[in-house]
């Protein structure tokens, strides 16, 4: 497609982005999609809440996604955009110094999960023992202990939620800052543990997780949520003059389509609410958004 403009480009290979490229190849429209490998949805060890599933595993859900694309002519291609303009109201995305060009784009670039720097995290997550999302998987955990690490207001708010859940919600503060007083007493209310702070490394024992604070005092729990928010991905969007909220997430109408003309944003990169089944409706919808604003595709 070297001397070709495709119907549209799509910065991204989660959910969103393959839902995009399903749709759009399906109404017969060019398209290629760059897929950095970076999907959050590969973290995840199975979901139980994506509708018509009793349960899948991210990368295999990311997978069938892939396949389907391809199947209807989709061009997916590894590697991370670098470089998005659109000089002369064509869009021009550029990968390791091979450009293509498209008359539409979309940026399903999602998020990335702010993390604590401790030194076991990593393993622990790679080994499932950590999670991100509640509203994804809580039920999961029901009933089960339920440890929640960050800076202790941001933590106690998650905690909160995740009491719905279990009992035995504890919230390990990484600061050893006081919470006001009104959000102390919804703690206590709530009947949550506050372990000493700050946390300074967890560990995994037997099938759960410990933490240790800087006092050697510690806590085990059976599951861990990591409450320390997210970055979303959107400075391609943003250096093309898109606009966005304070915390960086693209602003997008009721048709995904951002400020910047025939630049549409799907996924987590415009919401807090970071579900697979959201991403994949704003895909749904901007896709035929971008079919509909083409010129006609007539055969």
């Amino acid at each position: 497609m070297a001397d070709e403009t495709a119907d549209c480009v799509i910065v991204g290979g989660g959910p969103a982005g393959l839902t995009a490229a399903i749709y759009l190849a399906r109404f017969r429209r060019s398209v290629v999609l760059y897929d950095a490998g970076a999907s959050r949805a590969a973290l995840i060890p199975e979901s139980h809440n994506y509708p018509g599933f009793a349960g899948i595993a991210g990368p295999a859900l990311l997978m069938r996604l892939r396949e389907q694309a391809e199947r209807y002519g989709a061009d997916l291609r590894h590697g991370e955009v670098g470089r998005l303009v659109r000089p002369d109201g064509v869009f021009e995305a550029t990968v390791d110094g091979t450009t293509v060009r498209a008359r539409a784009a979309v940026i399903a670039t999602g998020i990335v999960d702010d993390s604590p720097d401790l030194p076991a995290l990593q393993a622990l997550v790679k080994a499932a023992r950590v999670r991100y999302c509640p509203i994804c998987d809580a039920y999961e955990a029901t009933d089960r202990s339920i440890g929640v690490v960050g800076p202790v207001r941001r933590a106690v708010a998650k905690a909160l939620f995740l009491r719905t859940f279990s009992r035995a919600v504890t919230v390990l503060p990484l600061d050893a800052g006081r919470l006001p007083a009104a959000e102390a007493e919804d703690a206590a209310a709530a009947g949550l543990a506050i372990a000493p702070g700050p946390v300074r490394d967890l560990v995994p024992a037997g099938d759960g997780i410990v933490a240790t604070a800087a006092d050697g005092s510690r806590r085990a729990v059976d599951v861990l949520y990591p409450a320390m928010g997210a970055q979303a991905r959107s400075d391609l969007a943003l250096a093309l003059g898109a606009d966005a909220t304070d915390g960086g997430c693209l602003t997008a109408d009721g048709k995904q389509r951002t400020s910047v003309p025939m630049l549409f944003a799907a996924g987590d990169v415009t919401t807090d609410l970071h579900q697979i089944s959201v991403a994949t409706g704003h895909a749904a919808i901007a896709a035929t958004a971008i079919h509909n604003a083409l010129a006609r595709n007539f055969r």
